[in-house]
C-alpha cells in the first residue's frame, strides 16, 4: 500500500518505465505501508532501485571476480589496497571516477559479495544525484565489505516483503569451512523473481539455494535458505540531500571493522562491529 502525504495512492496513470512500473504494482498489492511526504520523494525511490538492479546487472556482465579480502585487488590508479583487503580512495581521485571505473576496468578488480552490494548501491546513487553532488559527499570512501559512508545511509531490518532494489541475504548454515566465503550469498533483488550474487550471478531463490548447498559440510542435511533480513541504502536520507543540493557539510565518518569474514550479512557485520567498539553507537 502506497500513500503520500497520509493520503492513499493509485498508480493507474503514473509515468515510469517498465520496471519502476514492476516496483509500484509491487508497492500497491501488499498490506506493507510505503509512505511518501510527496510523489517526488516516491520517484526518486522509484529511480534509484531502478539503478540498484542495472548497476547489479552491469557487474553481473563485468569482468570483476568474486575472491576473499586476503586476495582482493583493484586498479591502484584510482585505490590503495589496504593489508586488510580493502580499497581505500586515493586522495587525487575523484570519487565518481574511482567508482565508475569499477565497471569501466573491470578486469582489474575483485571483490567480495558484501563489498559488491556496496560497490552497486554507491554506483546507483551516483546514476540519481549525479556526479557533482556525489563527489562532495563521498570524499572519503572506502570500499570494505558493509562498511560506508553515513550519507549512504544503510539500514537493515527483518521483513515480510521484498521488492527489486532491496538486498538479501541467502544463509547456508551448515557450509564446509573449507569455503566459508559460502556461509552465505547478499544478493540484489532483480526483476521477475531472481536475484544477483556476486560470484553466483542471476539467478532464481531455488537456484540461490542450491547453489550454496553444494558448499555444504560433508554429510549435510541443513539446506541454505532465503532470510527475512532486507538491507538497502536511506531513501529517504539521499532524497532529502538530493533536494537540499548542499555541499559537504562535517560528518563523523564510521570506525572501520576488519573483520575478515567473506559474505556475511549487514546484521553480522553490525554484531562486529559493536564487539570490536564495546557497543558504541555507530
Amino acid at each position: 500500500m502506497i500513500q503520500i502525504s497520509g493520503m492513499p495512492f493509485q498508480p493507474n496513470g503514473f509515468n515510469v518505465g517498465s520496471i519502476e512500473n514492476e516496483i509500484l504494482q509491487q508497492m500497491s498489492n501488499t498490506r506493507v505501508l510505503y509512505s511518501y511526504s510527496s510523489s517526488n520523494e516516491l520517484l526518486f525511490e522509484l529511480n534509484l532501485r531502478k539503478n540498484i538492479i542495472e548497476s547489479a546487472r552491469e557487474m553481473n556482465n563485468s569482468q570483476a571476480e568474486f575472491t576473499t579480502f586476503q586476495y582482493a585487488y583493484c586498479n591502484e590508479a584510482y585505490w590503495r589496497r589496504t593489508s586488510e583487503g580493502g580499497f581505500l580512495l586515493k586522495s587525487n581521485v575523484n570519487p565518481s571516477d574511482a567508482i565508475l571505473d569499477i565497471y569501466q576496468s573491470s578486469s582489474q578488480y575483485a571483490f567480495e559479495c558484501a563489498t559488491a552490494c556496496i560497490i552497486v548501491f554507491y554506483h546507483a546513487v551516483l546514476k540519481s544525484i549525479g556526479k557533482p553532488l556525489f563527489n562532495s559527499l563521498f570524499q572519503s570512501l572506502y570500499l570494505y565489505s558493509w562498511h560506508s559512508d553515513p550519507d549512504l545511509g544503510i539500514y537493515t531490518y527483518y521483513g515480510d516483503h521484498i521488492l527489486p532494489g532491496d538486498v538479501v541475504y541467502f544463509r547456508n548454515p551448515d557450509y564446509n569451512p573449507t569455503t566459508s566465503w559460502y556461509r552465505g550469498v547478499n544478493a540484489v533483488t532483480m526483476s521477475a523473481g531472481t536475484f544477483f550474487g556476486h560470484g553466483v550471478g542471476i539467478k532464481s531463490t531455488q537456484e540461490m539455494i542450491e547453489f550454496l548447498n553444494k558448499y555444504r559440510r560433508a554429510g549435510s542435511s541443513q539446506s541454505a535458505y532465503l532470510t527475512r533480513l532486507v538491507t538497502n541504502p536511506s531513501f529517504k536520507g539521499l532524497f532529502a540531500i538530493s533536494t537540499l543540493q548542499r555541499g559537504p557539510l562535517p560528518k563523523k565518518q564510521y570506525k572501520v571493522c576488519h573483520h575478515n569474514k567473506s559474505s556475511i550479512s549487514f546484521l553480522h557485520y553490525l554484531s562486529y562491529y559493536h564487539q570490536q567498539f564495546n557497543n558504541k553507537r555507530l
